[in-house]
């Protein structure tokens, strides 16, 4: 039981002791408070007694837990896991927003996203976007139920960029994860704001036309540089410029070669992409 809820959480063993803790402690402190504010009054134990006691503990639990949840570095966790029980019990309907990922290879980092997504109620992978008939990332789209677009380049570039397609499917967010084809205005100014990217290296250097994969890794280490990463950014029209959201780093060692700085750059993407990812578009109106 414990084990599903840490996976529906998405949460290490520690935050879930943490969390566990955090319930136990509230429930004990809304628990002492209801007993002191019923000796203030003149009620004798019975049947009303116990009606009152029952409504002043529902109505503290909520700050009594909140408040135990800030010594214990769970605030964040149970701001949202109130806030849901909120909606579910005023019979308001989670909104789940649809995201789309485009990619063109293998799409680990597809993979990645799906999996990290799989138990979240607010965020749905509905669609993969592919340009190569042959990729990897339409066989995970397969093997998890997700529906796939093939597009072309008539239609992408010099028709509508499959706009209305997407709000047929009732897309609100575009995830590029090693998409090789530039975006183009027509699906910018469709999704402002609503586009993101992860690029292999610390922009603004090593971006722009060209600077993809393993020509990124190979300029690095060419150029000698003791540090690579990723850089995850809003996109605009223009190669690898769009807005800033999330850096991390890694060494770039002398023994390094382009293959192990990829693995290395990977490693950094799996760990961090699909957590801003989900960060992202739920703060994202």
């Amino acid at each position: 039981m414990f084990k599903k809820w840490k996976e529906k959480w998405k949460v290490s063993w520690l935050q879930f002791t943490l969390i566990m803790c955090t319930f136990a402690c509230g429930g004990s402190l809304c628990g002492f408070i209801g007993r002191k504010l019923l000796a203030l009054t003149s009620l004798e134990k019975g049947i009303l007694y116990f009606i009152v006691y029952i409504i002043t503990i529902s109505i503290l639990w909520p700050f009594c837990v909140l408040l135990i949840s800030i010594p214990l570095g769970q605030f964040t966790f149970f701001k949202n896991y109130l806030k849901r029980m909120g909606k579910r019990m005023t019979g308001k309907a989670t909104t789940t927003k649809h995201i789309a990922i485009f990619a063109s290879g293998a799409g680990s980092n597809a993979a990645k996203i799906i999996e990290h997504l799989q138990n979240n109620e607010q965020i749905k992978v509905a669609l993969i976007v592919c340009n190569k008939p042959e990729a990897g990332v339409l066989t995970i789209a397969k093997a998890n139920g997700v529906d796939t677009l093939l597009t072309e380049k008539e239609n992408f570039f010099r028709g509508d960029a499959y706009v209305t397609t997407l709000k047929a499917k009732h897309i609100d967010f575009i995830v590029l994860a090693g998409f090789l084809w530039k975006v183009p205005a027509a699906l910018i100014q469709s999704y402002p704001n609503k586009i993101i990217n992860i690029h292999p290296a610390l922009l603004p250097k090593y971006g722009g036309k060209g600077m993809y994969g393993h020509f990124v890794h190979e300029a690095v280490i060419a150029n000698g540089e003791s540090e690579s990463g990723i850089t995850i950014h809003y996109v605009n029209e223009n190669f690898d410029e769009g807005k800033h959201i999330f850096q991390a780093s890694c060494t770039v060692n002398e023994s390094d070669t382009p293959d192990t700085l990829a693995a290395k750059i990977h490693q950094l993407e799996h760990q961090h992409f699909p957590k801003v990812v989900e960060q992202v578009v739920l703060a994202t109106e």
